[in-house]
């Protein structure tokens, strides 16, 4: 795995879209201005700063779970508190225009 990806927590490569296209919750964890300015159709946002506060909300969403930003900066910080509150199949996509 190569050193960004295992930085950002992206692990090995995935096919997001097939993931969301047989299911896959998409989370987007940008702020509210920037997901009003444009986001993938069918996400759901909650700002990073909010995540752990609606953790309960983000469990209800099951699995798998594809989170998204800008970069994959910020995504990356909200899989570790949702790994940390039990959800294992949850997948880095990186920014939110990755999915189409």
């Amino acid at each position: 795995m190569g050193f960004l990806r295992k930085l950002f927590g992206l692990g090995p490569k995935v096919d997001y879209n097939e993931l969301v296209a047989n299911g896959a919750k998409v989370l987007d964890v940008r702020s509210t201005g920037e997901f009003s300015s444009g986001n993938f159709k069918g996400s759901i946002n909650i700002p990073l700063d909010q995540v752990s506060k609606r953790m309960p909300e983000i469990l209800k969403m099951g699995e798998p779970l594809v989170v998204v930003c800008k970069s994959g900066i910020r995504a990356s910080n909200a899989i570790s508190k949702i790994k940390k509150a039990g959800i294992k199949e949850v997948h880095n996509a990186g920014g939110w225009t990755n999915l189409k």
